[in-house]
């Protein structure tokens, strides 16, 4: 019997014990977008999400030899269009599915000579899987999703949190992007 009361009560501590950390691993947790930072493509310093606070947010994952690379122009044309109103764009180079350029001068110079890109854009970065950025981490402990192939964008609200998850054959000025992006759009900033 005292050997089963000891077990108990062993039990009972490492259960406390992960109660605690798992507590405080949560309590540290990011709560919003605005908890996230990235290296800008130059990497002239840090491209620190707090900043865009009360805006609404497309993050695209993009690749500069695939199908969808065309979506860059459509991008960057949301981000002109809507800037003014609160929308900003931002571009995540990935490799993850094969189709990226081996160096974040390359991306930036095809997309600033190829599309005129002048929305925000991070350096080359993973977005799936184990070693994925810890925004796309988030968005998937939060979501219970990722990105799918190049072009799957997350949309995130003026109080910095995500109102919705897109594949690539959602256009950017397609009628469901754009009618979801339009609802955070007319939201007040926070």
């Amino acid at each position: 019997m005292a050997d089963l009361t000891r077990r108990a009560a062993l039990a009972l501590g490492a259960l406390t014990v992960a109660r605690v950390t798992t507590g405080r691993a949560f309590a540290d947790a990011p709560k919003t977008a605005w908890d996230f930072s990235f290296t800008r493509i130059d990497e002239s310093g840090p491209l620190d999400f707090a900043a865009f606070k009360g805006r609404v947010l497309v993050v695209a994952n993009t690749a500069s030899f695939c199908m969808y690379t065309y979506q860059y122009e459509g991008l960057e044309r949301l981000q002109a269009g809507l800037e003014g109103r609160g929308l900003t764009v931002i571009g995540v180079p990935s490799q993850d599915f094969g189709q990226e350029s081996d160096s974040n001068g390359k991306v930036k110079k095809f997309c600033d000579a190829t599309f005129g890109v002048k929305f925000p854009m991070t350096t080359i970065l993973h977005v799936v899987g184990p070693q994925a950025a810890p925004f796309y981490a988030w968005v998937k402990a939060t979501r219970g999703w990722e990105p799918k192939w190049n072009f799957n964008k997350v949309l995130i609200g003026r109080d910095g949190s995500i109102k919705g998850t897109f594949g690539a054959t959602d256009e950017p000025q397609g009628t469901v992007l754009s009618q979801a992006i339009e609802a955070e759009l007319a939201r007040a900033a926070v």
